[in-house]
């Protein structure tokens, strides 16, 4: 199946949303339906790009519905701590993660509790987060300490220094601007099974030329209508900290997509947000450059000139 959407010279001067909903809508009415691991059911294509520009600013940023990207940035920032558990994001008041978590405390203790209930409990009792609030190694822990392990005699090994991924690629993009090397990679294959969720925006990748970062990201699975506008926003986010922190300035951001899906419980959403027209073009601010990447704060970043068409609500599946 080709591409859904192809870069011409007219697509350049359209605004950058709407390639984001040409997407849409070509999953929508030519995607094929097939059974997922959720039960819901997907239309999906396989293979899909997009490109947008970061100079000046500027975010791909979705304007046809409102999309939290304080939310999404305060996500970012917890994978740079290499955190897994899902407290550190609730007391921020950030829930995203909780339904994987509920979905096995329900399954393991037949307790119906619901989820406001569990997220309460999450925050004020540590052991309770501890034993339930936890998602496995999941991005920020690969990303920051990507295990790895020596022999310890007899056969066995021994746990060694966890590898960081982040301070490796920004010392690669400072010392070695030319290489092709510079990647992130969430995908480690031997702890997958002990992951809430594998990782779906699994690669990360940078090049630099003519003292700009560029960045691309490859999805492996993408829900098009609520995880792909968190997923522009946080990557793009990510290589404007590279940016800053590298002292390089922001060039092309490019999203690939694998396994590019709409769920079939989000007909209302799609067909309500492809109504809609883009509006306006958003900026990104950052107020302050830390030492390190690992030190940015939400206060740090200002979006100016977002003034979104109103939220639409769909069901997540788990």
């Amino acid at each position: 199946m080709n591409s859904p959407f192809q870069n011409s010279d007219s697509s350049l001067s359209r605004h950058y949303e709407w390639q984001y909903l040409d997407l849409m809508r070509a999953i929508w009415e030519g995607g094929s339906e097939r059974v997922d691991r959720t039960g819901v059911g997907t239309r999906s294509i396989f293979g899909a790009s997009l490109r947008f520009d970061l100079s000046d600013g500027q975010m791909p940023l979705m304007t046809t519905k409102r999309v939290y990207w304080k939310t999404a940035t305060r996500e970012m920032l917890w994978f740079l701590t290499g955190g897994t558990n899902i407290r550190e994001l609730l007391v921020q008041g950030v829930t995203i993660w909780s339904d994987w978590p509920l979905a096995r405390y329900r399954k393991v203790t037949q307790d119906e509790i619901s989820q406001e209930a569990f997220e309460k409990r999450i925050v004020e009792d540590a052991d309770f987060a501890e034993r339930w609030g936890d998602l496995g190694p999941v991005y920020g822990k690969q990303w920051v300490d990507w295990p790895t392990y020596l022999p310890a005699g007899d056969g066995l090994f021994r746990r060694g220094e966890g590898i960081d991924q982040i301070t490796q690629l920004i010392e690669s993009l400072k010392n070695n601007p030319g290489s092709r090397r510079h990647i992130i990679e969430g995908w480690n294959v031997a702890e997958l099974d002990q992951m809430a969720l594998p990782p779906c925006h699994k690669t990360y990748q940078f090049h630099v030329a003519e003292g700009k970062l560029n960045g691309l990201l490859f999805q492996r699975s993408c829900d098009v209508a609520l995880g792909l506008p968190f997923n522009l926003w946080s990557a793009a986010l990510l290589q404007r900290m590279l940016a800053a922190q590298t002292g390089l300035e922001p060039g092309e951001f490019v999203w690939m997509g694998g396994d590019v899906h709409l769920y079939l419980n989000h007909e209302a959403l799609v067909k309500e947000q492809l109504s809609r027209e883009p509006v306006g073009s958003p900026r990104l601010h950052l107020k302050r450059q830390p030492e390190s990447i690992f030190d940015y704060r939400i206060e740090d970043f200002e979006v100016t000139g977002y003034e979104p068409k109103g939220a639409i609500k769909a069901p997540i599946a788990v």
